[in-house]
């Protein structure tokens, strides 16, 4: 008998609750009968229109010899014609038909180039027309050669991908004729095999017309499934049909080309094949290739189909296979393949390959003493592999440092919720635990690496004066205050070369020499601008660049870290955001915006995030720009959820009422907020949560929820932090699916989903069913589905939109934004 999984899940929904589902049916019916609205695109505020449209902040990139500073400006929004492009949807991929470049790849709408050295000398404004009038392309991608003479850009047109070269003391652009980058499985994926010369993936040559859909299905789609199980997440975009794979085979297929920058001229390595991955090895005498093969499928997304992993020589020929990967089904939930997996061309003269395989079969259900150990194989690539280190947790990550000598390699604990380093001599020696703490640890953080390129082009931990570089957040109970340090390779001390102070919030970016790093700083009234700063006399910085204030009432919204107990004793905080004319004494109406996360620890839960001493920036889509609509707004409200990892949503209703209750109280003690005229909303997981508070509870006035999943019988097999399957947890399942409490759910809500939602387990029908059963079942409701739009919204016309939807909403059932008297 054949059985596919979805359909033995809709049994079993049918079996469990018939009579809901029953009802559904009524309450579709009954919601059809009213026609969708169909209006213009709405605009928000002259005040936040203005904010919206303002350029967004500079994006900086030092050059690897420390030479010159990029600044790249990126458009804040696409338009609907941008989005409307034909777009494939393959095996969880997305990407623009004509030219293979992922959906919603950021254009870089300015760039401009200062050298570092002299700071007075003048900016070079590179030249973005140089491919001709801008219209439908645009430049991305951009990134500098490993010496900092030339960097790279690409640029996509209405029919491929280009490759351009600009060289970094004139700003003058050249593109590599004849050249289509093929970007669809990975984008800008590139090998450099030395200052001049990289490897990329192209575009196969004379490949022809794309694959026709057949006009009459030839046979029935049939699945099947023999008794082995296999937990898979709900994915978007998945392969459906066998003209879909076929797609997939034609537009992911990539020949290997060598570039060489100083003649402008490409050449072909070997054959065509669906490459994902290309790194050279050690000095580039070999090349470490990953690929996909079929067969395919229906239920996983491409990074799961099964794979190849070659070594090759410089001509694109192949040396050793390394290790060949099934696909990956059967596979426990947050578990791994049993085989080799992760791999790591090694950047030093050894031109080793590095791997991991698991100990435990990759379930990580099984007791095991160690989970996965490292592996190596040494060039000439013709002996067998050898064991260096056994983890007893999941391997995380290896990143090698830029002294040839030693790799920073992590795992985690996931059902603690922890995370160790080692420090790990790469040719023998001791190894010695670097960093050992919680996932969740704020205050305790001990930063991460600062990487930068090495001469042949690998991305490596960089290294000064015998020790580490790390850059941190510096978290505090008073707010962020980042910091530089160097943790000595001898002993695992720690140095601390930098810290911002309290007034002004300042960022290390990059040490230009022994005592000078550049920073960017900020305060609450002050945009951020780039400084020089002396570590040995901080306190005469020296500025680089200078911002302009996007709006003038940004300067006067007033922002405040508040911090507070909920009944149970645990930390709590919000940002609290006052409106430019608010006055000392009013209680306004007010908006809490937040996202639950999950704690094994109490104690870590209170720790907070952020500074009052940075300048406002608003995204497009942040409920903060309803601040310069008059509302109260708290901000990153925390949701802890407290327990055991195993079982921690097992409370979740109840940790989350527990939590708003405590921030409405608190609010309310201040003075600011009227308790009466109280919203809840979220984006994702927040719009989960928010929907369950109004569905448990009476303490908020209305909800606006973007984005989210609401009934999770439809992610069955794990969401968010949950590791069980709704087989294993039936009961939480149901409880935390406020689409089966639609009925209590009594205050307004506002539903917004993008149409192209691409997130796991947050497809449209979420939202339009949770609509369908608020509608039968006498709610009210307001149901917005954007067009074009994925998880987060990216159009101009649809961040307009969401803003003027939002301030609506509040207007309409908080009241006007006045204080209560």
């Amino acid at each position: 008998m054949l059985s596919d999984p979805r359909l033995l899940l809709t049994r079993f929904n049918y079996c469990t609750h018939r009579l809901l589902l029953g009802a559904s049916l009524l309450i579709a019916g009954l919601a059809a009968l009213a026609a969708p609205q169909q209006s213009a695109y709405q605009q928000p505020s002259p005040a936040v229109r203005d904010l919206l449209d303002a350029a967004a902040s500079p994006k900086h990139l030092i050059s690897p010899n420390k030479q010159h500073l990029a600044m790249l400006e990126l458009r804040r929004f696409s338009s609907l014609a941008e989005l409307a492009r034909p777009t494939l949807r393959l095996a969880g991929l997305r990407f623009d038909q004509a030219s293979g470049v992922p959906s919603q790849t950021a254009a870089i709408q300015r760039l401009r180039l200062r050298p570092l050295l002299n700071p007075q000398a003048p900016e070079l404004v590179v030249d973005l027309n140089a491919g001709g009038p801008a219209g439908k392309s645009y430049f991305h991608s951009f990134s500098w050669a490993p010496d900092g003479q030339r960097f790279l850009l690409e640029r996509r047109t209405d029919l491929a991908n280009e490759l351009w070269v600009g060289d970094a003391g004139s700003g003058q652009l050249q593109k590599v004729a004849g050249l289509r980058l093929n970007n669809a499985l990975a984008q800008g994926e590139l090998a450099w095999l030395n200052p001049s010369e990289l490897v990329l993936l192209a575009q196969v040559e004379r490949r022809g017309a794309a694959p026709k859909l057949p006009p009459v299905p030839s046979a029935p789609l049939v699945r099947e499934t023999s008794g082995r199980a296999s937990p898979e997440r709900t994915h978007a975009d998945l392969l459906q049909t066998p003209h879909d794979e076929r797609l997939l085979e034609y537009h992911a297929l990539s020949q290997l080309t060598r570039i060489n920058l100083r003649t402008m001229q490409s050449k072909r390595l070997g054959e065509p094949a669906l490459f994902f991955s290309v790194a050279s090895l050690g000095d580039a005498d070999a090349l470490l290739t990953e690929r996909i093969t079929r067969p395919f499928s229906y239920s996983l997304t491409w990074d799961d189909f099964p794979q190849v992993v070659e070594v090759r020589r410089p001509d694109g020929t192949v040396m050793r296979e390394i290790a060949r990967l099934p696909l990956k089904r059967g596979v426990a939930i947050n578990g791994v393949l049993p085989g080799p997996r992760l791999f790591y061309a090694s950047p030093n003269k050894d031109a080793a390959v590095y791997w991991v395989e698991a100990l435990d079969g990759g379930n990580p259900n099984n007791r095991a003493a160690h989970r996965d150990h490292l592996m190596r194989l040494d060039a000439p690539y013709t002996g067998e592999a050898q064991e260096l280190l056994r983890l007893p947790h999941r391997f995380k990550d290896m990143r090698f440092l830029d002294d040839g000598l030693h790799a920073l390699v992590s795992e985690d604990d996931a059902m603690r919720a922890w995370t160790r380093s080692y420090l790990f001599p790469l040719r023998g020696g001791s190894i010695r635990t670097v960093f050992d703490h919680s996932m969740r640890e704020r205050y305790g953080h001990p930063g991460a690496p600062v990487m930068r390129i090495s001469p042949n082009g690998h991305m490596l931990a960089q290294t000064q004066g015998g020790g580490l570089l790390l850059i941190g957040a510096g978290a505090s109970p008073k707010g962020d205050r980042p910091f530089l340090d160097r943790l000595s390779l001898r002993d695992a001390s720690v140095q601390r070369l930098f810290q911002s102070g309290e007034a002004i919030y300042s960022q290390p970016l990059e040490l230009l020499n022994e005592s000078q790093l550049l920073t960017l700083q900020e305060s609450i009234n002050t945009p951020p601008a780039l400084f020089t700063q002396s570590l040995t006399q901080p306190n005469a910085p020296q500025a680089l660049t200078r911002a302009r204030a996007p709006h003038p009432l940004m300067r006067k919204i007033r922002r405040e870290l508040v911090s507070f107990k909920r009944s149970d004793g645990v930390d709590m905080s919000f940002w609290m955001y006052l409106p430019p004319d608010y006055k000392e004494g009013e209680a306004r109406p007010t908006l809490v915006w937040a996202y639950p996360l999950e704690f094994n620890d109490a104690s870590l839960a209170g720790q907070v995030s952020g500074s009052a001493n940075r300048y406002p920036n608003f995204n497009g889509i942040s409920p903060l720009m309803l601040v310069l609509d008059g509302y109260v707004v708290l901000n990153e409200a925390t949701m802890p959820i407290v327990g055991d990892a195993k079982a921690v949503n097992d409370e979740f209703i109840e940790q989350i009422t527990l939590s708003a209750r405590a921030i409405i109280d608190k609010a309310e003690d201040l003075g600011v907020t009227d308790p009466k005229r109280v919203a809840i909303g979220g984006h994702s997981y927040g719009a989960f949560m928010a929907v369950n508070l109004l569905a448990h509870t009476d303490l908020f006035k209305a909800g606006i929820a973007r984005s989210g999943a609401y009934n999770r019988t439809l992610t069955p097999f794990g969401f968010q932090s949950e590791r069980r399957s709704l087989w294993d947890a039936r009961d939480t399942y149901l409880k935390l699916s406020p689409f089966l409490y639609a009925n209590q759910i009594k205050e307004p809500l506002l539903l917004i989903h993008g149409d192209a939602d691409d997130r796991a387990g947050t497809i449209p029908m979420q939202s339009e069913r949770l609509y369908q059963a608020l509608a039968g079942t006498g709610g009210t409701a307001r149901y917005v589905l954007l067009p074009l739009e994925a998880h987060g919204y990216n159009a101009r016309e649809s961040v307009g939109h969401v803003q003027w939807e939002m301030r609506q909403w509040l207007k309409t059932h908080l009241g006007e934004p006045k204080a209560s008297h």
